[in-house]
Order: C-alpha cells, then sequence, then structure tokens
C-alpha cells in the first residue's frame, strides 16, 4: 500500500475529526476546522496528513517550533494519530520523519514528543525509531472559565 504524507488542508477536517475520536478526543469537526485553520496560518506549526489510495486521510501529526527559557528551541510533536486500519504499516514513522524534515528547515536540531502513560503501545513506537525516554511528568490543568 502506498502511503503519501502532504501538508494538511482544510477541506480534511472532518477526516482529521473522525481520527482524533478514535483516540478519545472529544471533538467536533466545527472545532477540528477552526482549529486546524489556525494551525494552517501559522509559521511555527506544522500539520501533516498521511493520505492512503483513493485520497483516504488515514493519519495526522502536528509539529510545533517551540522555546524554554531553560533549554531554548525544540521542535515538539504535538500530535499524532494513525487509523487503526493503519497501524503498524509504517505510517507513524512516515509522518515523524516529515516533522523531522520539517523541523530541520526550521533550523532546530532536536525534537521531542509526549506520549499518555497510557499508551504502551505509543512509547514503544517511539524507541523503535530513535527516541530516547528522557522524564514522566504530571501535567495539570487551571480551567480559566
Amino acid at each position: 500500500m502506498i502511503i503519501t504524507i502532504k501538508p494538511a488542508q482544510l477541506e480534511q477536517a472532518s477526516n482529521l475529526a473522525k481520527l482524533s475520536r478514535q483516540l478519545g478526543y472529544e471533538v467536533t469537526e466545527q472545532q477540528t476546522a477552526e482549529w486546524l485553520s489556525d494551525l494552517l496560518k501559522s509559521e511555527i506549526h506544522q500539520v501533516f496528513v498521511a493520505v492512503a489510495e483513493q485520497q483516504q486521510v488515514c493519519g495526522w501529526l502536528v509539529v510545533e517550533k517551540r522555546i524554554s527559557l531553560e533549554a531554548g528551541y525544540k521542535a515538539e510533536i504535538t500530535g499524532l494519530v494513525v487509523e487503526e486500519g493503519f497501524r503498524r504499516l509504517g505510517v507513524a514513522k512516515q509522518l515523524v520523519h516529515s516533522a523531522a524534515e520539517w523541523a530541520i528547515t526550521m533550523g532546530l536540531s532536536r525534537m521531542v514528543v509526549r506520549s499518555n502513560a497510557q499508551r504502551e503501545s505509543s512509547h514503544q513506537f517511539y524507541q523503535s525509531i530513535g527516541f530516547c525516554y528522557t522524564k514522566t511528568a504530571h501535567n495539570y490543568q487551571f480551567l480559566l472559565s
């Protein structure tokens, strides 16, 4: 099966929302379209889609150029989803490779990713393609409204 990695387009928002819901995220097509529109306008973000034969979107990845005062610049994968029927076929690896190429063009020398502690298969995946485990963290949320 041939998979092509391309920059995302706003018309794909419905497909991206469906993929997000496969991982348990409660998002609507409208929300996804709004957020995708903002990401597509951003100079520090890139959204890639994996497209299978007959133009079926089977995965997406978002990568961001980030800066912190204590560690400087890095690329961070902030989201990665592959459709269930396309997992373990190299789709995620192709998406990550495209993100790495983008990061290099942005002048970045390292890329990081955070993965939910419960997603053991994603931990194995990232380590299998060269990511090194660095730390475990707790995430907190403070609602502003």
